[in-house]
């Protein structure tokens, strides 16, 4: 693998074991700088996640950088054995089992970083596949401000997650930033005053105080330890994901009790999701009585600043995303040229788009009663001045921060204009 783009510096793996640290041993090998020059290389690209593929001459290594996969670089297979090995050494897994699918976590250290990875382990035809979701503790520590949002979307988000009870939702695909909100969201909270208890699969970023924090398992499902934590006097719950019945089933009764209940749910839109609710079971009568907001989002890439240029698009681009042609003549478009900086892929970094729906005693009534989609749809835009994910693309097009082919990839295939 050429290693190119990976500055020098201290790196480690470290093991826990029996609830001791210590740093992982071994001789310096081709394996073992190899992997050290691997996690460096993507803690330094900014990657999110590494992928390791067997194919039937080589590993290919991939790297996803602002949420686009990249081949990075491939080492030979007679070095493959020994890599897996080191990688599943420090994630705690079985070394010998080639058979069945394995999951485990491995720390590391940067220089003055302490980071730590989600490895996923998977059998397949050349061999096994590897993915590590990379885990930066700062990711915690995001402010709800630097996340792209809107000022009156902030305004009405920041208002919801402040509420003493009730539901509060971050809905989108798998990709879209719902946890990192749900983070800043929680880091808006008083941790002091309020007991801040969650429960995550997995817990991706480790709080430093005051918030208990729990690992889903075979065990420890969703609805048990939800249960558990209301015999654990909590102000605030975060569930990771309303992934069924009997987990909504808990939160809205968590929220009728006097709970904020902060949590996800995969939809497409805002709108979407009271329904959703209601095919997994929730009544409408409970769910207008508990839920407070539900915030929509995808994650864009932002355009290079190094690399930034302006450019006229074409017809079929504006048409793509329901925009005027005639705006090509009328507004700045820009877009990046490609530089080492962003890989010459004219994007570097991310941002969100937006749109929320809170709770009114009108929307409350709506949902109580049933109402068709195009009724509460009507309603949120011309009473609430609700502005949909599409609409905010437009905005940040606008403001030169991404490109209408970014817009159209993230929201319009799942936005009803």
């Amino acid at each position: 693998m050429t290693q190119m783009g990976a500055r020098p510096g201290a790196f480690r793996l470290i093991m826990r074991e029996a609830g001791q640290i210590r740093e992982m041993g071994g001789d310096l090998t081709e394996a073992v700088t190899a992997v050290d020059f691997m996690m460096r290389q993507a803690l330094d690209l900014g990657a999110s996640d590494v992928h390791l593929q067997p194919e039937r001459n080589r590993l290919l290594v991939r790297y996803r950088m602002d949420g686009v996969m990249h081949d990075v670089g491939q080492y030979s297979l007679e070095i493959v054995p020994n890599i897996l090995a080191r990688l599943k050494l420090a994630a705690g897994m079985h070394i010998d089992e080639r058979r069945e699918p394995q999951d485990g976590r491995l720390d590391m250290e940067y220089g003055t970083r302490k980071l730590s990875a989600r490895m996923s382990c998977l059998p397949m035809l050349n061999g096994e596949k590897v993915v590590m979701r990379l885990l930066d503790p700062m990711g915690a520590k995001v402010d709800l401000d630097k996340l792209g949002m809107p000022v009156d979307v902030l305004h009405k988000w920041t208002n919801s997650v402040q509420s003493s009870y009730g539901l509060v939702l971050v809905t989108g695909p798998t990709g879209s930033g719902k946890t990192s909100t749900l983070y800043a969201s929680v880091n808006k909270l008083d941790r002091l005053k309020r007991n801040i208890v969650t429960v995550e699969d997995p817990v991706e970023y480790e709080f430093l105080d005051h918030i208990t924090q729990v690992q889903v398992t075979e065990r420890l499902t969703f609805p048990r330890v939800m249960r558990s934590f209301l015999r654990q006097d909590p102000d605030v719950m975060l569930v990771g994901e309303m992934r069924d019945a009997e987990t909504l089933g808990i939160g809205i009764q968590a929220s009728l009790t006097g709970h904020l209940v902060l949590s996800t749910l995969h939809t497409n839109n805002s709108l979407e999701t009271i329904g959703r609710m209601i095919d997994m079971g929730g009544q409408p009568y409970l769910i207008a009585s508990t839920l407070q907001a539900v915030m929509a989002q995808r994650l864009v890439r932002t355009i290079c600043t190094k690399c930034k240029t302006a450019y006229k698009p074409t017809r079929d681009e504006l048409i793509e995303i329901n925009l005027n042609p005639e705006l090509i003549d009328k507004h700045t478009f820009y877009k990046g040229a490609g530089c080492d900086q962003c890989r010459n892929t004219g994007y570097k970094g991310r941002l969100g788009l937006f749109e929320i729906m809170v709770s009114t005693p009108d929307l409350r009534e709506l949902i109580a009663r049933q109402a068709s989609i195009g009724e509460i749809t009507e309603y949120v835009k011309t009473k609430q001045g609700m502005r949909t994910m599409l609409e905010d693309g437009y905005a940040k097009i606008a403001e030169g921060k991404t490109t209408c082919k970014e817009v159209f990839n993230a929201v319009y295939s799942t936005m009803s204009v």
